[in-house]
């Protein structure tokens, strides 16, 4: 089936962000060649290669694409990507109507963990047989966010439910783990807060506070679902900031300590080195690449 339009959308009365869908082909014959820089998006991003190889770089961590191997890629994150001459796949935008509302509490709470289990576990393989039936889903979405039909909206999120219903029965077993909890919900607005406040709030109980628990609940119920304690994720978001503008920025050390939240630069190197293992310094010296 040939798909020509460089990118699909659905438009609509309501201010939503609309839906997208593009080919790798087609990203890659928009760049005729030349390197795309590394950027952000406030979408959530589901990259598909269904066949043909890629490299993808998340948050400076290259992954090697293969056939058949699908990534997420979160609202924020510094992305990179680089496909094949002939690789074929999608790269879909998720807007946040699509992600976090549903008429159904247990598809949002399903939804919610599908997303989480695709970021923290990059490059899945999908099953042969069920990226034949995900394919045909989205080539119909394509196709529906192309026209632009009445009730397109409502057909789009119907499908867009299909497609991500096929991927959570690739990661079944971690779904149905994940699902067992009932404080998803829990760890789910923690994680919106951090988001938010990251730069401002560096204890766990600032955001236990907003949450109407103690700290040491949310630590536990956090570790319980993740694997790892509020205060490790609140921890590594500082950093992983403190990493991104170390890498694509000219800012010093003291305007990266400040505009993260920190008085006092001594402050932030130690909790740099504490947390990554390396002095900033000594980072962004071997890191350092700034955008043109």
């Amino acid at each position: 089936m040939s798909m020509t339009s460089s990118a699909t959308a659905l438009q609509s009365e309501e201010k939503d962000t609309p839906l997208k869908i593009q080919t790798l082909q087609e990203l890659y014959e928009q760049r005729a060649g030349g390197q795309e820089m590394p950027h952000r998006h406030q979408d959530t991003e589901i990259l598909w290669i269904r066949n043909g190889k890629g490299s993808l770089e998340i948050d400076l961590k290259k992954y090697n694409m293969g056939s058949n191997t699908l990534y997420c890629i979160s609202p924020g994150q510094l992305h990179q990507l680089e496909p094949g001459e002939q690789a074929e796949g999608y790269l879909i935008s998720f807007p946040e109507y699509l992600v976090n509302s549903s008429g159904d509490e247990m598809e949002l709470v399903y939804r919610f963990n599908l997303f989480h289990l695709l970021t923290t576990s990059p490059g899945i393989s999908m099953q042969p047989e069920l990226a034949d039936e995900m394919d045909e889903i989205v080539r119909r979405l394509y196709k529906e966010t192309h026209h632009g039909n009445v009730l397109s909206r409502e057909i789009i999120r119907r499908y867009t439910s299909i497609f991500l219903i096929y991927i959570a029965r690739q990661l079944d077993g971690a779904m149905q783990l994940s699902l067992q909890s009932r404080n998803v919900k829990l760890v789910r607005s923690f994680i919106e807060l951090l988001e938010k406040n990251y730069m401002n709030w560096k204890l766990v109980k600032n955001y236990a506070g907003e949450l109407s628990v103690t700290a040491n609940y949310l630590n536990e119920v956090v570790k319980k679902i993740s694997g790892f304690s509020a205060g490790y994720h609140i921890r590594r978001r500082v950093v992983l900031e403190a990493k991104r503008r170390a890498v694509y920025s000219n800012d010093s050390m003291k305007q990266i300590a400040h505009w993260l939240g920190f008085e006092d630069t001594a402050h932030f190197s130690k909790f740099f080195k504490a947390v990554y293992g390396k002095n900033f310094s000594d980072f962004k010296k071997e890191n350092y690449s700034p955008i043109s």
